[in-house]
């Protein structure tokens, strides 16, 4: 037999060696299964650009019929949850500010009096458009609202109020950014984006690496204990999270012209746990690959769900409640709301405060796991 006949003994026998370290690499199989089954239920259920049960507060000081068929008229839409009653412009500001609400829906107290004069009084909606794809739909879905909502009360002498002009003027402020400028939105949350990122794979590789080297051992023959080798580990990874930040707020400034309203003080010092919770969770993987590739494959399978549940590439408001709470899991989704929070709305600590515990929680969690498999790693 020559030597470059191909021989299917030889072949099967190689496809069959192959298919037993697939076996035997459990981790990198599974990513090969795990990883397009999470893109198609996370594409396939979980993105959507059209969001709709928005929540919405309703401050009104008519209470009249027309009023009511209004908020009426808003619930049936299916593009707004009326959950708010506020009771000052106080409360409705801080509302927004909070993100608890994405729009304010304001009926002044002559509304009806100058609806019957013929005077088309106004109707103010507020929203909250840091992501503007977040309310362009409902926005269009109220101004068509406008047209037919009052035409079932205005019956009689009040048919002539129907048509063309609308019986009232719908009056639309969009705080925070009011041209709807994407790179507004984008680029703050870049931030964190890349942080999440890069710290995680940073870590674990720089970990793994260690092992594949030998140069664990070294470690192992010292006193130091796991905690004491898993902070050392990752302190100089915060000086390289912090150097992304400073190049990501100056490229915001001075390249795409993003306002930056609020205290980059504040931010920065918010920014640390967030750095801390990624890089613990770089190190648990680490303890849990056997090699870099497998390092990489864990890193990618944590990335892929905080980059499509966070809100950053689709709305939040969007997704099915279960995509919702699993995004309610992830740091990136409240860094997310804490960086634009702070550079678009100008929130101080008490605004983005009920964001700040789900980053604290997961990071000593994380840190717990973390520490606890290093120390078998070790064993």
């Amino acid at each position: 037999m020559k030597l470059h006949e191909f021989n299917w003994r030889r072949f099967w026998t190689i496809v069959g060696k192959e298919f037993i370290q697939m076996r035997r690499d459990r981790v990198t199989f599974a990513m090969m299964i795990g990883i397009p089954l999470l893109q198609l239920i996370l594409f396939g259920y979980a993105i959507n650009s059209d969001p709709k049960h928005l929540p919405t507060a309703v401050y009104s000081a008519d209470n009249s019929v027309f009023s009511r068929t209004i908020v009426w008229g808003l619930r049936n839409s299916s593009y707004f949850d009326i959950v708010r009653e506020p009771k000052s412009e106080a409360e409705i500001q801080r509302l927004l500010a909070q993100g608890t609400v994405q729009f304010v829906v304001h009926i002044p107290v002559d509304f009806s009096r100058k609806l019957l004069r013929g005077e088309r009084p106004d109707l103010l909606l507020e929203a909250d458009a840091t992501d503007p794809s977040a309310v362009g739909y409902a926005i269009a879905a109220i101004n068509l609202l406008t047209t037919t909502v009052l035409n079932r009360d205005l019956t009689g002498p009040l048919t002539n109020l129907r048509g063309s002009p609308t019986p009232f003027n719908l009056v639309v402020h969009q705080h925070y950014n009011p041209e709807n400028i994407t790179q507004n939105n984008i680029v703050p949350g870049l931030m964190g984006v890349m942080l999440t990122m890069t710290m995680i794979i940073i870590t674990a590789l720089a970990i793994t690496r260690e092992r594949e080297r030998g140069t664990m051992e070294n470690l192992l023959s010292t006193p130091a204990r796991p905690g004491e080798v898993m902070i050392g580990k990752i302190v100089p990874y915060i000086t390289v999270g912090y150097i992304q930040v400073f190049l990501i707020l100056l490229a915001s400034k001075f390249l795409f012209n993003v306002p930056i309203v609020g205290s980059v003080s504040l931010l920065l010092v918010l920014t640390f746990p967030f750095i801390v919770a990624n890089l613990a969770v770089g190190i648990t993987f680490s303890t849990i690959a056997k090699n870099q590739l497998q390092a990489v494959q864990m890193a990618f399978f944590f990335f892929l769900p905080s980059l499509l549940l966070s809100g950053y590439m689709f709305p939040f408001r969007g997704m099915p409640g279960w995509a919702q709470d699993i995004g309610e899991i992830l740091p990136l989704t409240h860094f997310l709301r804490v960086v634009r929070g702070i550079l678009l709305k100008g929130n101080g600590f008490a605004e983005i405060a009920p964001d700040l515990w789900p980053i604290a929680l997961f990071l000593v969690m994380m840190l717990a796991i973390g520490i606890k498999r290093y120390r078998q790693t070790l064993d």
